[in-house]
């Protein structure tokens, strides 16, 4: 008898991984879709440069009508100039601060329906909380979290219009392995990055019945003009807790990305730190793939014993680095 319940009680452990993915399998909202790019209106934001400019000239690759928004007028009109010996194709450039809601939305106006919209400004300051000027703080929270507010209220009427004849539309916000973990010397910049998150999980709920998908991109350091220059300026112990993470390839950034963007995913990781840091926290965030909501179920307390050897190696170089400065 004892034998029977043992074999019994064998078949039900190894039958519950497939008795979970069928379950998951009918649970998990909102349901798979391809949201198509070619021939549609793919708008992006920050497009003269870096992950942008990258993403606008895949998108013009494969046959979409893209439309550059940047606040440099030198830089729109060369990035129009390379996308137009690289692909052949003419793309719409304006320029125009995302802080200022009436100039983006006269943009959205005159520039039509958009079918993809692609929230990729930002702009990265890193330093102690302590020593970084209010005004600072204050501009990244403007450009990075107001700014996307702008784009998106601005767009949204628009997105919405004939949405069943025009098929699915994205909303993509571009975000930041900043924005799925504090580390020192970002407490600015992660504050706008993770309100991104926020926004996005209710704005998913909100306009799911629109038929647009939202999908929200953690890349890690990225090999742009932009992270070049400000990366002179961060604190000492930022680099050496960062340096796990090893940078990126802007086109490989915009590939990872406009693959997401196609395939409606809510989480776009860019790299496997990215991806790992996706599972484990994933909390309450909409999964479109039954396979990935297993992967999360089955892995989570396994990648929080990992998170938590990360946090015990930060905070060690942490009280290294001020026992050596004292």
């Amino acid at each position: 008898m004892a034998d029977a319940y043992f074999s019994l009680f064998s078949l039900i452990l190894l039958l519950l991984p497939l008795y979970i993915l069928i379950f998951l399998y009918f649970i998990v909202r909102p349901r798979p879709v391809r949201v198509p790019i070619k021939n549609r209106h793919v708008f992006i934001t920050g497009g003269s440069s870096g992950i942008g400019l990258a993403l606008a000239h895949q998108c013009a690759q494969q046959g979409s009508d893209v439309t550059l928004l940047a606040r440099n007028v030198s830089k729109l009109e060369e990035a129009k100039e390379s996308i137009k010996l690289a692909t052949g194709r003419d793309v719409r450039i304006f320029s125009a601060d995302v802080r200022d809601f009436e100039s983006i939305k006269k943009v959205v106006e005159e520039v039509g329906e958009i079918d993809v919209l692609v929230c990729n400004h930002g702009v990265y300051m890193p330093q102690e909380l302590e020593t970084q000027e209010l005004e600072e703080i204050r501009f990244m929270i403007d450009v990075n979290l107001m700014g996307t507010f702008h784009l998106i209220k601005a767009a949204l009427p628009g997105m919405k219009k004939n949405r069943g004849e025009r098929g699915p539309g994205s909303i993509a916000i571009m975000s930041s392995q900043a924005g799925q973990v504090g580390i020192y010397g970002y407490t600015a910049y992660s504050a706008s990055k993770f309100g991104l998150r926020g926004m996005a999980e209710a704005l998913q709920q909100e306009i799911i019945a629109d038929n647009i998908h939202v999908s929200l991109i953690f890349p890690p350091d990225t090999e742009t003009p932009g992270f070049v220059e400000e990366n002179k300026r961060r604190p000492q112990l930022t680099s050496i807790i960062a340096a796990s993470s090893g940078a990126m390839k802007a086109d490989e950034v915009a590939k990872k990305s406009l693959n997401g963007i196609k395939s409606g995913t809510f989480i776009v990781p860019c790299n496997f730190e990215g991806f790992l840091l996706s599972v484990s926290t994933a909390g309450l965030c909409p999964q479109r793939s039954f396979l990935m909501a297993f992967m999360e179920v089955v892995t989570s307390p396994i990648l929080r014993i990992a998170g938590l050897c990360f946090q015990w190696n930060w905070y060690e170089s942490i009280e290294k680095w001020h026992a050596q400065k004292k």
